[in-house]
């Protein structure tokens, strides 16, 4: 029996018991207030409208269930025209940003990873434009669009064609919105690819070199699936900065005309000190989540399946 009780492990203290969860406790109580509750308020308020008519002030909101998600989704509602063709711009918008901000990001990156005069000077010159604030950026390109003294037609003056409405142009509008995205953010995509370029042992290379592997098969076989994490993690990123895009549309018509560059968020800024929208204003913020989750989410278990899938 004393043998057994030298060999026994002491006891530990209430104190040392409770002490991981003590640590946690206040990072644990933030997100609890200022993320998991008013995720479920936002699902709450979702559910209900605020109620109408005389008094209505002082009376509990209405339920209706999934009515105010069918409602956005109605092309002959009020809103459900708005939401519609909102949605629809968002995702032209992030596919567009996605598909070509991402790809340009990777080449500039490539180009500025190998020695040339003046290489730090290049680096900043395509990282700069990320550095501006979104409203400065956009105030900048709302004069280079401008119909009269822009750049822009200035220089399509130049080949005799008498200019373009950038910002007026239903046709236009969202592409210019596009432009400007794609100007602000590939630079700070680049930095991360370059990072990631930096990484990769050369090495690999100079072997492949030695095989008989060109630039197209070097890149295709070697840089492509070791950047395969970098890849995934800018174009997550690009995808929720697309569904965040806010600052801009203010400088630049305001998502006009007839909303035909408005994106989901701003239309939700729009609408958020409208009493009547505010249940819309929550169903069109619970949709905006669950696309982008479902995006990131899709990502990651691709990505996980396709390694272990080696």
């Amino acid at each position: 029996m004393a043998r057994d009780a030298l060999h026994r492990p002491p006891r530990k203290s209430l104190l040392s018991l409770l002490q991981p969860y003590i640590l946690v406790a206040p990072t644990l109580i933030l997100v609890l207030m200022f993320n998991v509750a008013p995720a479920f308020r936002t699902i709450n308020d979702s559910l209900h409208k605020p109620a109408r008519g005389l008094g209505a002030a002082g009376k509990p909101p209405e339920f209706v269930a999934l009515g105010n998600f069918q409602d956005l989704f109605d092309d002959e509602h009020y809103m459900g025209k708005r939401f519609l063709r909102t949605l629809r711009n968002t995702i032209v918008f992030a596919l567009a940003t996605v598909g070509i901000g991402v790809p340009l990001g990777l080449l500039t990156a490539l180009l500025l990873n190998r020695p040339q005069p003046l290489l730090g000077v290049w680096r900043f010159a395509v990282f700069y434009p990320s550095l501006l604030p979104l409203i400065g950026a956009a105030s900048i390109w709302s004069f280079i669009f401008s119909d009269s003294i822009g750049l822009a037609n200035a220089i399509l003056k130049t080949f005799g064609h008498p200019g373009l409405n950038w910002l007026g142009d239903r046709n236009l509008v969202l592409l210019s919105v596009i432009i400007i995205n794609i100007w602000k953010q590939a630079g700070y995509f680049m930095i991360f690819f370059l990072a990631g370029l930096q990484n990769i042992p050369r090495d690999i290379y100079e072997s492949a070199s030695l095989d008989g592997a060109g630039p197209a098969q070097q890149f295709a076989y070697l840089t492509l699936p070791l950047l395969r994490r970098t890849l995934l993690f800018v174009a997550v990123i690009s995808f929720t900065f697309a569904f965040q895009t806010v600052e801009q549309l203010q400088a630049l018509g305001e998502g006009g005309p007839a909303d035909s560059a408005n994106l989901l968020l701003y239309l939700i800024f729009q609408n958020i000190s409208e009493r009547r929208n505010w249940g819309y204003v929550n169903a069109m913020t619970i949709v905006l989540i669950g696309v982008v989750l479902s995006f990131t989410l899709s990502n990651f278990l691709l990505f996980e399946r396709d390694e272990t899938d080696r």
